[in-house]
């Protein structure tokens, strides 16, 4: 017997690997880079585009939880996770070069994988097939699977934030620091000294001045026929902005648990940027998801003090993430209910994050 997966993101990859582990052939469907997406820039498997944090690591909430859990259950992803992690307080992040290299070497050194590269059009029959190929599903293989569901897909606007050329930051209108959202113990003040985040300091006026041109700024329009749906998690930062003057500094510019070393005060509010690889070259804005125009990024990004001279090496961009309606399509083993042999998993059932 042999187990179709379709899609080599990190859903697909993990599949591939645990199916392999219980002895069971798997023939892996990447269709990258033959047919790329609208965000990926790689035919590396498991290539992270949204972010490069898996987000929490501590033990005491869910999200560290579940990565605990997945190491003990021998999980590849988080093997090559801890192997390429980069500084970033509490937050698993990884250098996302080093750790999609590594997910794809693994796979390509599994006998019992086949990597095979080309788009997948129609679900294969007869045999268990694991549908993993995301929301950017393309569209000749979403059409298939609307078909064999006989809905729509639902949606949500996703965004990615724009990353910028280490060299180009003004160090001297930053300072290393990480981020605590209650009082800091002796061990963590120590810490923030050194930081894993860089922070870049706003005044009131500067804050004013930049919320003003950011509320204001040119956005990429939606597809006509789609309404303006956006994940609650993920907002693109002009959202957010939009919601009120202070909304910001209660969510991705909060300057609690912040202190500059310049004044020894806390900020008005705190843009921070976070290592995207190992030597600190390159830096992602945090929570600076956005469908700002490209041009509009660089202006009215450049009025963060640090950020005046900044160098895009990659611009914000926004995506429509599709999925299926899992509670109506599937049962709690994540198989189709009309065709229990035909497995989902990964972005494409609704999970996000």
């Amino acid at each position: 017997m042999k187990v179709t997966v379709i899609g080599g993101g990190l859903a697909g990859a993990e599949a591939a690997w645990q199916i392999a582990r219980q002895g069971v052939p798997v023939e892996l469907w990447e269709m990258r880079p033959l047919v790329m997406t609208p965000v990926h820039r790689t035919g590396d498997l498991a290539e992270l585009v949204c972010s490069n944090s898996l987000r929490s690591d501590a033990l005491e909430n869910g999200v560290g939880l579940l990565k605990e859990e997945l190491r003990r259950l021998g999980s590849l992803i988080m093997r090559c996770a801890d192997g390429t992690r980069i500084p970033a307080g509490k937050a698993l992040a990884v250098d996302r070069h080093l750790f999609s290299r590594a997910v794809t070497e693994a796979i390509e050194g599994e006998p019992l994988i086949s990597l095979r590269r080309g788009e997948v059009k129609e679900i294969p029959r007869p045999g268990v097939v694991v549908v993993a190929s995301g929301p950017l599903t393309s569209p000749a293989l979403a059409e298939e699977i609307r078909r064999w569901t006989g809905e729509e897909y639902l949606y949500f606007y996703d965004a990615v934030a724009p990353i910028v050329d280490g060299a180009s930051i003004d160090y001297r209108r930053a300072f290393w620091g990480s981020r605590y959202g209650r009082e800091q113990t002796a061990e963590e003040e120590a810490e923030a000294e050194a930081g894993d985040y860089l922070n870049c300091p706003l005044t009131e006026e500067e804050y004013s001045r930049f919320w003003e041109a950011l509320v204001a700024a040119e956005v990429v329009p939606l597809a006509e026929h789609d309404r303006g749906i956006f994940f609650e998690g993920c907002l693109p930062v002009e959202e957010i902005a939009r919601r009120g003057r202070e909304t910001l500094r209660y969510g991705p510019l909060k300057p609690v648990g912040l202190r500059d070393p310049r004044t020894g005060e806390r900020p008005y509010a705190v843009v921070q940027l976070r290592r995207e690889d190992a030597p600190g070259t390159i830096f992602n804005l945090v929570g600076f998801q956005t469908r700002l125009k490209w041009g509009e990024q660089e202006r009215v990004f450049r009025l963060i003090p640090a950020l005046a001279r900044a160098e895009f090496l990659r611009f914000g961009v926004m995506h429509r993430n599709t999925y299926i309606n899992s509670h109506r399509l599937l049962t709690p083993a994540y198989s189709l209910r009309q065709h229990p042999e035909v497995f989902f998993a990964g972005q494409i059932t609704g999970v996000e994050g």
